[in-house]
């Protein structure tokens, strides 16, 4: 078999070069939908070429964990059916926002790491996430974020990054790439060359930033250094432009070779796979079957193809770039060595044994998880000394919250509703709950302001305070009524309330960290976690 590991080499035995299309088939990632078992149309793919792998989405693909479990043992029980090496079977399981496994343990997200500071809680998060991604068949866990999130006005990154600091994200990226690994689940770097300095959204268009080579060096390019010294399988692409390392061209990195083989590959030595964000991002250009948009990320250096488009629109990309590599359109040696590369992850996958599934959501990791949570909440100013809550038994207390919405397509926030109310009534009996729109209208907001108006203290929670849901805040606090307001999301939202007394950051809003805001607001814990981001004065 031309794909069987060798013991000593860690390396597929035999014949170094696949027949061409089988080497062009393994630079596929490609997904369906389907939660019980692949979808016809997969399991056709599959049979019909060699495919690298496919990436899992929550909406697409997660049904129970057991299910889920059965689904990635079926994809590979084709696989080996068809003569193929195993799957790289994919997902976005970063922690915080962005969980593609939703019965996953809630772990907070990477900004919640970066106000604890802790290189070891970095390193178990990422233990932990790797242990259940590979109980559930996930070999490749498309994390950490090593982002920068040096603008306050980024709409995609936010608190999927450590935070503002290129050494904390570096520190913190590596030690949970060493994690997820050492559960023997490939990490995956993302988004190089930096995403964390856009104000739009790759899914949607293509950020141009004007940032130097000295610039990069200094701020985005030290995280995905630190990665590569850790060891990481994958680094993930970025769909953004930077004129001056592709000659004054507005190419998205993703298409670019003077980023992705003469940056990535030659400058920083990065010998692991590459692998592209997903090619239906309009950051591209969407053309017939994607087959320009993936000949262009091949050709630039990428290993892996990311395609998220249904499997009946990509019929004819994959004959079409087998032919342009006989055309000699693209090198057939550079296409070789990609599938060299991929085939090694394989063999290095494949030793790993894969754990029960009962460590999903394992009271180890939800005690992990509760840790992370207690020790990020952040205390930022309590100018009224509301804090900790010393409320008399028949006190009534009101907290709002926005119901939330995905903000970006990299986004699981609408699956929750902040669980903070029930949290504070373990402490506070009189706990009564109002849930307002991301966006309030002018009635939400008389509304709330006047219902807070009937109670002796307002919490009243934001995610990325939108005008309305500022002016609940700003209204609350000129009527008198004593305010407690709480980023949910990202620590900016007080730039947009200034007048608020009392200010804390939870950088999320899974259970644990409302679990932990509301044991630190009554005095059960303290206030440890320290911001990660400036915050504009």
């Amino acid at each position: 078999m031309l794909y069987l590991q060798s013991e000593s080499r860690g390396e597929p035995e035999g014949h170094m070069s696949l027949p061409l299309e089988q080497a062009l088939g393994q630079q596929f990632l490609l997904s369906f939908t389907g939660k019980k078992k692949p979808s016809p149309a997969m399991l056709e793919a599959i049979a019909r070429q060699h495919v690298g792998g496919v990436v899992l989405f929550r909406a697409k693909n997660m049904g129970s964990l057991a299910d889920l479990r059965r689904l990635t043992a079926a994809l590979q029980k084709a696989a080996k059916a068809a003569g193929q090496p195993p799957l790289l079977i994919a997902a976005d399981q970063e922690g915080g926002q962005l969980m593609a496994v939703g019965e996953g343990t809630p772990f907070p997200g990477n900004m919640a790491l970066g106000a604890t500071r802790s290189e070891d809680l970095a390193r178990r998060v990422g233990r932990a996430l790797g242990l259940e991604c590979a109980a559930l068949g996930i070999n490749v866990d498309f994390a950490p974020v090593a982002d920068v999130n040096n603008n306050p006005a980024n709409p995609v990154v936010g608190t999927r990054s450590f935070g503002e600091q290129a050494r904390l994200v570096s520190k913190l990226g590596a030690a949970m790439i060493a994690g997820l690994q050492s559960a023997g689940v490939a990490a995956t770097a993302k988004h190089f060359p930096g995403h964390g300095d856009t104000a739009s959204d790759s899914h949607h268009g293509a950020p141009i930033l004007p940032h130097s080579m000295e610039r990069l060096r200094r701020i985005e390019l030290p995280p995905f250094q630190a990665a590569i010294r850790a060891g990481v399988k994958m680094i993930m692409t970025a769909h953004i432009a930077l004129p001056s390392l592709t000659e004054g061209g507005n190419v998205p990195a993703t298409l670019s070779r003077a980023i992705l083989t003469g940056l990535l590959r030659r400058q920083l030595k990065y010998d692991g796979i590459i692998v592209t964000d997903a090619l239906d991002m309009h950051a591209l250009d969407q053309g017939p079957g994607l087959a320009a948009e993936a000949m262009a990320a091949i050709d630039a250096g990428a290993d892996l193809v990311l395609f998220n488009h249904d499997l009946s629109k990509l019929e004819n990309a994959f004959p079409v770039i087998v032919q342009a590599a006989r055309r000699g359109f693209l090198s057939t040696s550079e296409i070789q060595a990609a599938s060299r590369r991929i085939l090694v992850l394989k063999a290095w996958l494949a030793r790993k044994k894969q754990p029960p599934l009962s460590i999903v959501g394992c009271r180890e990791h939800r005690a992990l998880a509760g840790e992370v949570a207690r020790r990020s909440v952040t205390l930022v100013r309590d100018k009224a000394r509301l804090l900790p809550l010393r409320l008399p038994k028949k006190a009534r207390v009101l907290v709002v919250v926005p119901r939330p919405e995905d903000l970006t397509p990299a986004d699981t926030s609408s699956y929750l509703i902040p669980s903070l109310a029930s949290a504070l009534r373990r402490y506070c009996p009189r706990v009564d709950e109002l849930q307002v729109p991301m966006n309030p209208d002018a009635s939400d907001v008389r509304a709330a302001r006047e219902k807070a108006s009937r109670y002796d203290i307002a919490v009243i929670g934001t995610i990325n305070a939108t005008a309305g849901q500022a002016d609940i805040v700003t209204a609350t606090v000129k009527q008198g009524t004593p305010t407690i307001a709480v980023a949910l999301r990202m620590p900016y939202d007080v730039v947009a309330y200034p007048s608020v007394a009392t200010y804390l950051c939870t950088y999320g809003i899974l259970p644990p960290s409302m679990d932990a805001l509301a044991a630190a607001m009554v005095g059960r814990a303290p206030f440890s976690g320290r911001l990660p981001v400036t915050l504009p004065r």
